[in-house]
């Protein structure tokens, strides 16, 4: 009797032991589970399923399956949205980043004085906050009184060139005062990231490159752009996605508006005004799906061209 309890004790200590070692892996992870499936799964399956539908007001919807995707596709607005989110995405790409990278080479020159002030000095509007931003370019810009019409108009006064302070910078030129706007704001910002990849540039190889006779623009593209290609390729990629939910900016600078002739619409500001001013949630929620499709698109054709540079380097 006592040998068969001594067989059948460590079975069952070995059994006991093998469950909770087992398990103890999922009760730490149970807290993070239910948060990520209330907070994530379950609002991402629900808007799937409302975009869907069509909203008439608190509790009152009604399935329409696919036609609010095929209705985006004959959407004039929509395609006005997207246009000039494509044309605000490019101003930041083509623009802002070649600033960043450029002030990001003149911080790290050697011998430059004042370098931690100076990098203090343009990282810090992208401290302040975006409506606050809005309220300040959408002032500069003004008409008559405006900061940008003075300027100009005092800086060509002695070139004899007269500026006319009634020159309509938030009604003739939209996108390029919401371009400017978004300089000020985040060149220094991308530029921390550019200065911090520079630093990580091996001197080595670029003394290996002055002995061999290269110059400083020849050096920059065999030695420094090959360095520093995986950070540009991330800021790029959030560049985009930042871009493509520009909102406050435009909503803030045109008193709550698309600005004149829908030129300072946005999607995610198509999204805003479908969704709580007209109320069609369904409808909104299928404009964020199509957005999210299009940043998917985005991110895969950067992993794709980062492979692709890889293989090659490779």
């Amino acid at each position: 009797m006592s040998a068969g309890a001594a067989k059948t004790g460590p079975a069952s200590s070995s059994a006991t032991g093998g469950f909770t070692s087992k398990s103890a892996p999922w009760l730490f992870l149970a807290p993070f589970l239910v948060c990520f499936a209330l907070f994530t799964v379950y609002p991402l399956v629900q808007s799937v399923v409302l975009s869907m539908q069509t909203t008439f007001g608190p509790g009152a919807t009604k399935f329409v399956g696919l036609s609010n995707y095929r209705g985006l596709m004959h959407d004039p607005l929509f395609w006005i949205a997207l246009k000039n989110t494509a044309v605000y995405t490019l101003g930041s790409l083509f623009i802002q980043l070649p600033i960043a990278l450029g002030l990001a080479l003149v911080l790290e020159t050697p011998g430059l004085k004042g370098r931690s002030w100076i990098r203090l000095l343009l990282f810090s509007p992208s401290m302040v906050g975006v409506v606050f931003a809005s309220m300040m370019f959408a002032l500069i810009f003004e008409k008559q009184t405006g900061l940008a019409n003075q300027g100009l108009r005092a800086m060509l006064a002695p070139l004899g060139i007269e500026w006319n302070l009634d020159f309509g910078w938030l009604q003739q030129h939209v996108m390029s005062a919401l371009i400017v706007a978004s300089l000020w704001m985040f060149v220094g910002f991308n530029m921390t990231f550019f200065s911090a990849a520079l630093q990580n540039v091996r001197k080595d190889l670029l003394e290996a490159a002055v002995v061999d006779g290269a110059g400083p623009i020849r050096r920059f593209f065999t030695v420094t752009v090959p360095a520093i290609r995986p950070v540009a390729g991330f800021v790029v990629l959030m560049s985009v996605i930042g871009s493509f939910q520009l909102f406050e900016l435009p909503f803030i600078m045109f008193n709550n508006t698309s600005g004149p002739d829908n030129r300072a619409m946005t999607i995610v500001l198509y999204l805003f005004q479908n969704g709580f001013e007209t109320g069609d949630l369904g409808y909104a929620s299928a404009i964020g799906w199509a957005l999210a499709i299009i940043l998917l698109a985005c991110a895969g054709i950067q992993r794709l061209t980062a492979r692709g540079e890889e293989a090659g380097a490779a």
